[in-house]
């Protein structure tokens, strides 16, 4: 199209352009305004492509800015441009590729890529050959121009170059990447290799084909003078290494030692991707093997890279010692994500989550990473390399490099333990010695470390060092440094986690510590104090149902539930700790329970209401979900530790109701702290939820999607409560569930928890069903035994147990083919109820009856030894 530009609108969208650019909001909240009437013109966009593209007597500045709005525009509003004025931003765009303007260059590639992106390549056939085209150019702006576009685009469209539809443009395209590897630009080589690195992760067949030319253009450039192609060297070797580690192998060898090499190089983007190469080679089967060699040379390097560099002592502000009095800004507090509640047997269920893997990836963090990786390959057989390391930089009189050897220390409890043990005795007393050191640093690295010692720790007399360790914690709590508190209050969690109701004769200590502590944290340790009284309350559990311990703890905790408005962050974490109290006190709880579940039932109304007008309205800010969530798990807190005590609160509030729509909520965490609620309330109060059954159920069905394996999973285990109470009133749902339990149960590679889940209801619905259940016992028997076998004894067990006694007993033939492992399954109580054991002694008579005593004799001579034994020791067999 043939189009220029009035003087008038130009005139009018300058003056915006620059005042986009300022940081006043008030300026920015105009701007927008004026952009959004400026959209109404049919050929706006024309002007932003033309002041970037062709208004060279602006600064840069305003002319990036418009090509940044018209990105913006596109994105939002494409599918309604006219053809027309797309093909005129399209030419405007390749035209001004080669613009001597760096910054404008990269503009319009991100430009290009946007419109690449959102109307589809195949809409744009011409624009990969003259890109292409472009790159042999020798005018350096439109070759590195074109290499900047089509690196976006590999980046961003990199599974859709390699295709039929396209053509198969990288026949076309990898050619040029490895021809510009050994071009003279830096930046060119960087282009080229970051391009092809898109396609190896893909495992693209067009460049598997070149793999070996790869290779060999990266050995060329491997001691590259610019440290961005060395690291993007790096970066193709780790990601071969991946993926294609057969071809590497013949060239091992060289690799490491290269590798080895760039783990020292002084540019620090270039040694993180070097720590990549050992992160993923750690995960192979053949590293011990391919290690071994320079294992003595590897180890010092990972231990030297782990001590801070100068300039994050300075960022850390390591002369403020005492900065306890210093309020935390707020850019400086992690965000906290709420983990749904979640029902799980014998709390196998052993997943941790990191928050702290969203701070910043350094050598420090990489190299201790890197450090665990390799002490969990050699196990130890790593003790003879690094302890003399360690034996160096433990001790070592400067503050910097001793705090190295005492991360190291702790980077290699997970790989190396069992050879460490013989050296704790020591390692320990010298650990909490540390936990005193004048540096805030290696206070706080010290409490991280023997924290990964804290299981051998708990397992020794208390007196020798749990007591004078849990001294050191508590006084640390207080600490004045701030890191330091974090630290403390961080191995105290760990502490009670592995220590458990061992704690209880040091409650009150911990106590009066942890509210001393409400008083002096400021923001970002309170947090985190919220965590270490919730972890405490779910170790000790009715031990903490104590008058001097609640009278003690609750009096802070009410003062800031008070304190916290609904619509603050800090809201959440608060209500966590409050769950667990609640569970943990049961009726000691009752006093507060009131205000805590109306505020709850508040929370989650106020959610659903602003979900309600976000609907009608698109401008409304969409609600924060995670208020429902943690108000749903509270309230799971209060039925589980109330009880029967929670009738009255539920009979007077719309909780079932709102509870309904919870299970209809599009975000998973919703619907999966729901269901765990509906679990809990069936437990507590069961005639209030009776009524809603009819409602419920479909919701239950419907969630039955291992797919979404926390939901599932809390879906399954309500169902078990469910159908306990509900008795022969069940049959009517068993054709609708039993179907997708029997799936579950036998689909490979499910969690165990799931798995477990899933026996336990298939279990109670025979209970309350065998009728029902019994002719589908072939379809899951041994599953189901198999799984049950391996947890401990508890009432939800025995409820299982007892209903497949009944399903047997109803249709014993059906579990002729599978009746060892029922046999395995029933040796696995160590001390089975009576009605139990009673009703699994009906169920072998019954089996030996059926295939008649002779045949019962050949049957049993085939079991192992052991299972005979426990068999006549539990059963009388």
């Amino acid at each position: 199209m043939t189009w220029g530009p009035r003087e008038e609108g130009l005139q009018q969208l300058l003056p915006i352009l620059k005042d986009s650019q300022l940081p006043d909001t008030a300026m920015q909240i105009a701007v927008r305004t004026k952009l959004e009437e400026f959209n109404h013109y049919p050929d706006f966009n024309n002007y932003l492509v033309y002041v970037l593209t062709k208004l060279t007597t602006e600064d840069e500045h305003t002319r990036a800015m418009s090509g940044l709005i018209l990105k913006n525009n596109i994105l939002t509003h494409g599918s309604n441009l006219q053809p027309a004025i797309v093909e005129y931003i399209k030419d405007e765009c390749l035209q001004a590729v080669g613009d001597s303007s760096p910054l404008i260059r990269a503009t319009v590639s991100i430009l290009i890529t946007t419109i690449a992106s959102c109307g589809g390549l195949h809409n744009w056939p011409q624009l990969l050959p003259l890109l292409c085209d472009m790159l042999d150019s020798q005018d350096y702006n439109v070759c590195e121009g074109a290499f900047s576009a089509l690196q976006l685009i590999c980046e961003d469209s990199a599974g859709n170059l390699d295709s039929s539809g396209l053509n198969w443009p990288l026949n076309m395209m990898i050619p040029k990447f490895l021809k510009y590897f050994r071009h003279s630009s830096p930046k060119i080589r960087c282009h080229a290799i970051v391009c092809f690195n898109q396609f190896i992760i893909k495992r693209s067949l067009t460049v598997t084909k070149d793999i070996d030319s790869f290779i060999e253009n990266l050995f060329h450039l491997s001691s590259d003078e610019d440290h961005e192609v060395r690291k993007n060297v790096c970066h193709g070797l780790v990601m071969l290494l991946e993926v294609r580690m057969d071809r590497l192998m013949p060239h091992m060898s060289q690799i490491i030692e290269y590798m080895l090499l760039r783990t020292q190089d002084s540019e620090e983007a270039v040694a993180l991707q070097a720590f990549e190469f050992w992160l993923s080679l750690a995960e192979k089967s053949n590293c011990k093997e391919l290690l071994a060699p320079i294992l003595s040379q590897l180890a010092p390097v990972l231990v030297h890279s782990m001590r801070y560099s100068e300039l994050e002592i300075i960022l850390l502000k390591c002369d403020e010692e005492e900065d306890c009095m210093v309020p935390d800004q707020e850019e400086d507090i992690s965000p906290r994500f709420h983990r749904s509640r979640r029902h799980v047997n014998d709390e196998l269920d052993d997943e941790s989550e990191d928050n702290k893997s969203l701070l910043q990836w350094n050598l420090r963090k990489c190299s201790a990473s890197a450090l665990d990786a390799l002490a969990k390959v050699f196990r130890e057989d790593f003790l003879p390399v690094v302890l003399p390391i360690l034996k160096e930089t433990l001790f070592h009189q400067e503050w910097v490099v001793k705090e190295s050897g005492v991360l190291a220390l702790g980077a290699i409890a997970g790989g190396c333990m069992q050879g460490m043990i013989r050296h704790l005795a020591e390692l320990i007393p010298y650990l909490i010695y540390c936990l005193s050191d004048k540096k805030a640093l290696i206070r706080s690295i010290a409490f991280w470390t023997i924290s990964r010692y804290a299981n051998w720790v708990v397992n020794q007399p208390h007196d020798q060092y749990l007591k004078p360790l849990l001294k050191k914690v508590l006084r640390h709590i207080l600490d004045s440094n701030k890191r330091v508190q974090e630290a403390a209050c961080s191995a105290l969690c760990i502490l009670e986690e592995e220590a458990c109701t061992d704690l209880v004769p040091y409650l009150e200590y911990i106590l009066k510590t942890l509210v001393l502590a409400f008083s002096k944290y400021q923001h970002k340790n309170l947090l985190i104090l919220y965590d270490a009284v919730g972890t405490l309350a779910d170790s000790v559990g009715h031990h903490l149902n104590k008058p001097q311990y609640i009278n003690i703890l609750m009096p802070p905790l009410i003062d800031k539930w008070n304190q916290v408005k609904d619509d603050d962050k800090d809201l959440f974490p608060l209500l966590e700790c409050l769950s667990n109290i609640a569970t943990a006190l049961q009726f000691g709880f009752f006093a507060y329970c009131e205000p805590v579940f109306r505020r709850c039932i508040s929370l989650i109304e106020q959610t659903i209401n602003q979900e309600t007008l976000c609907k009608q309205n698109q401008t409304c800010d969409h609600p924060d979900k995670d208020r429902k969530v943690v108000a749903l798990d509270l309230l799971s807190g209060l039925a589980e530790g109330l009880n029967l005590h929670i009738e009255t609160l539920v009979a007077d509030s719309n909780l079932m109701h709102l509870l309904l729509q919870c299970m209809q909520d599009v975000q998973p965490d919703v619907r999966q702290s729901a269901f765990a609620l509906l679990g809990d309330l069936t437990r507590a109060c069961f005639p209030h939820v009776h009524p809603f059954m009819a409602e419920c159920f479909p919701f239950l069905v419907q969630n039955l999607n291992p797919n979404f394996i926390p939901v599932c999973n809390n879906v399954i285990w309500a169902m078990g409560e469910i159908c306990l109470k509900l008795g022969e009133e069940t049959k009517q749902y068993v054709g609708l569930v039993l179907s997708d339990l029997i799936i579950i149960i036998n689909r490979p590679n499910m969690p165990k928890s799931v798995l477990e889940n899933a026996a336990i209801t298939i279990g109670r619905l025979g209970y309350v069903c065998q009728v029902e259940v019994a002719p589908y016992l072939p379809s899951f028997l041994r599953q189901w035994c198999t799984t049950l076998r391996r947890i401990k004894d508890n009432q939800e067990k025995y409820s299982a147990f007892i209903g497949m006694c009944h399903m047997i007993t109803v249709d014993v033939s059906a579990a002729v083919p599978d009746f060892i492992f029922f046999c395995d399954a029933i040796a696995s109580w160590v001390n089975p109820p009576q009605d139990l054991r009673l009703a699994i002694q009906r169920v072998l008579h019954g089996f030996k009856i059926h295939v008649c005593e002779q045949n019962w004799s050949r049957y049993v001579d085939q079991f192992p030894k052991v299972l005979v034994e426990r068999l006549i020791s539990l059963y009388n067999i």
